[in-house]
């Protein structure tokens, strides 16, 4: 048995994770009602991911932030930079194929059991009472915003502590490290519960419908991961960008798509920058902000479904308009990204810019929570990916420039 374990760890956690993934869907379509237990392992796999999460990401920044030594750089600039780049130019693309290839719904009454935030000003007002939120509340409720705030202050006051202080913060952060590796060497069989469970709670058919919406979703969120973000790191690197493009999407974006939460997702993302040698100081702060701001999956998804809204309706619409819903979704995708019910929420307020009523807005949503099996799979894993694509570019981009300056200095 020690063995087997052994010759099952040295695999590659990519090739192991397809291999639950085959297993899953074997499963789901040979023996669904025998196996229903083995959806319980994707509950449980998520359940601990979203359980250590909180906790990695308090102690790590904490961490970071008391160790960091003055005019050391940590990128954060160029990152939210790229963050807020990606992010404006995913609601931009998704415009351009709303127009290029338009949709219309056949709207039918759903989601009436949720409410949508009132306007922009509720999304900036939820945002700061996150900041402001009790630590202990923002831990077990998983509020990033607020785990973070707290995180950087704790870490600022403990700059001048004794070293005794920071190395047993050093301590927890490796035993919370060690702790995440435990929870993601069980990947493989949590995301063959989680295939599972998908295939034989959604299935396939009830998608077929919405066929077009979906190729236009997808096909907006395949355009940003494989052409705008490569050429965005591209600009900053000045070499190849897919190898790295394509590990982000491999070693991040497939846990991201079957656990379906970008916070889930933070120990994979961190894991990832460890294995790519990137500063800690940096990434240790940048995953989990980015797991609340870099919502380009978002963008899209609510630039499309508030667009064929609009489509339906024969609302005419000019280039200005249109422009602005970019920056509208992409500023509300970042600000109420903490939200339940994620991107899918913030249609209401961005077909709002149209004078769409918030009774047809609803039932746009209806539709969104028809198709969010793949839908929401397909944001988070291209909001998760680029969280760790955007850390590598911007330390890399660094790395070049001091060569070149190093070659004038020459």
């Amino acid at each position: 048995m020690k063995n087997a374990i052994s010759k099952w760890n040295q695999i590659s956690l990519v090739k192991r994770i397809l291999l639950g993934i085959i297993a899953g869907i074997a499963l789901a379509l040979t023996i669904p009602k025998a196996a229903g237990w083995i959806s319980i392992f994707g509950t449980l796999f998520v359940g601990a991911l979203k359980a250590v999460a909180p906790i990695l990401v308090f102690f790590l920044v904490m961490h970071a932030i008391s160790k960091h030594r003055s005019g050391h750089k940590t990128n954060m600039k160029s990152i939210i930079a790229l963050y807020g780049l990606s992010t404006f130019l995913a609601g931009l693309v998704a415009v351009v194929a709303s127009f290029i290839f338009p949709v219309t719904l056949s709207l039918a009454p759903g989601a009436e059991d949720v409410t949508p935030p009132g306007g922009i000003a509720e999304v900036l007002k939820t945002l700061l009472t996150n900041v402001v939120d009790n630590p202990v509340n923002a831990l077990i409720n998983g509020n990033y915003i607020g785990i973070l705030t707290w995180a950087i202050l704790f870490g600022i006051a403990l700059r001048n502590a004794a070293d005794t202080t920071k190395n047993m913060l050093a301590n927890f952060s490796d035993a919370i490290s060690t702790l995440v590796k435990w929870v993601i060497n069980l990947a493989p069989i949590g995301i063959m519960g989680l295939v599972f469970d998908a295939i034989v709670t959604n299935g396939l058919s009830a998608l077929l419908d919405y066929g077009k919406l979906l190729a236009i979703l997808l096909g907006s969120m395949f355009f940003i991961a494989l052409v705008v973000n490569p050429l965005i790191v591209f600009l900053n690197i000045r070499r190849n960008p897919y190898p790295l493009v394509l590990r982000c999407l491999r070693e991040s974006g497939i846990t991201a798509f079957f656990t379906r939460s970008s916070a889930a997702n933070i120990p994979v993302n961190m894991s990832l920058c460890e294995k790519l040698g990137l500063d800690e100081d940096t990434y240790s702060v940048s995953i989990p902000l980015g797991a609340t701001v870099n919502m380009a999956g978002a963008a899209v998804t609510i630039s499309v479904l508030t667009l064929a809204a609009v489509h339906t309706l024969g609302i005419q619409v000019d280039f200005g308009t249109a422009l602005i819903l970019s920056v509208l979704s992409a500023v509300s995708a970042a600000g109420a990204s903490g939200v339940a019910g994620g991107s899918l929420l913030l249609i209401p307020l961005a077909a709002s810019l149209f004078g769409i009523p918030d009774d047809v807005a609803m039932q746009v949503v209806g539709v969104g929570f028809i198709i969010g099996v793949l839908q929401d799979s397909c944001e988070t894993a291209l909001n998760s990916s680029s969280d760790v694509l955007f850390t590598a570019t911007a330390e890399y981009a660094k790395k070049r420039k001091e060569g070149q300056a190093v070659k004038m200095s020459a």
